[in-house]
């Protein structure tokens, strides 16, 4: 039997007066590959940050790892949107990976021979242990993933949360990405917030659908209403780089 990492009971959100998620239930398993699919403004990162512990729940109760979030996120890595990191930070490769050993260091916060071991591990894991001393700021898109997936992994995570982890980067690295975490995915649990329906499809073991509600969790064959729903308009596709084509015009 799994044993439940995730569970969101009556979860509702509000930034000032505007609600940005309402009445939200989820639970997710030890090893689970979820997806997370919805348009812009829909609640999705939102939906990571409470999970985190990151932002607190207008109502409702969340526990992740038996725990409130901001106690049992030591147990996650998470990957924020690759336009949320400042580049021209003066950091190399070596000390972004580091710096997820943090909560491990001392009150000097130094970093012990095993956290530079583990370090040293998952560049290798990642293919760049090459870029340790780089600045961030002269990596390609697809280097800078791999840096952040990289950190990510250092903290030794039972769940990783990824938020739009395959902007800015090449087709083939993009299939290189999803072909790891599906390897990935044996090891932990992995909650994927992404557009690309297409690429994460053949991925993901089930999907979780939000626009402000949850409108389905469950295997990765969605129905086409749920579409319909989801987007507020009729669908024929769902693709990379195609959010949605409307067979109609959208009702007032």
């Amino acid at each position: 039997m799994k044993k439940e990492i995730i569970r969101l009971e009556n979860v509702s959100f509000d930034y000032g007066d505007h609600r940005v998620l309402e009445d939200i239930n989820l639970n997710v398993f030890d090893k689970d590959f979820l997806g997370i699919i919805g348009p812009n403004g829909g609640g999705k990162s939102t939906l990571l940050k409470l999970i985190l512990g990151l932002l607190k729940p207008t109502e409702g109760n969340i526990l992740l790892f038996d725990k409130p979030p901001n106690e049992g996120r030591k147990y996650v890595g998470y990957v924020p949107q690759y336009t949320l990191v400042d580049r021209n930070f003066p950091i190399n490769v070596e000390e972004v990976i580091l710096s997820g050993r943090i909560s491990h260091t001392d009150f000097l916060r130094r970093y012990s021979k095993n956290d530079r071991i583990i370090s040293d591990k998952v560049m290798d894991i990642m293919g760049i242990s090459n870029l340790r001393k780089i600045q961030i700021g002269k990596l390609s898109g697809g280097q800078l993933q791999r840096v952040l997936i990289a950190r990510a992994l250092s903290t030794d995570p039972k769940l990783l949360l990824l938020d739009e982890p395959t902007s800015n980067i090449d087709v083939q690295a993009e299939t290189d990405f999803y072909d790891f975490l599906q390897e990935l995915s044996e090891k932990m649990a992995i909650i994927l917030v992404t557009h690309d329906t297409g690429a994460i499809s053949s991925q993901v073991k089930t999907i979780a659908c939000i626009n402000k509600t949850l409108h389905y969790h469950g295997e990765k064959n969605i129905p086409p209403k749920v579409f319909e729903k989801l987007y507020g308009c009729p669908i024929e596709l769902i693709g990379h780089g195609i959010p949605h084509r409307v067979l109609k015009e959208h009702d007032d």
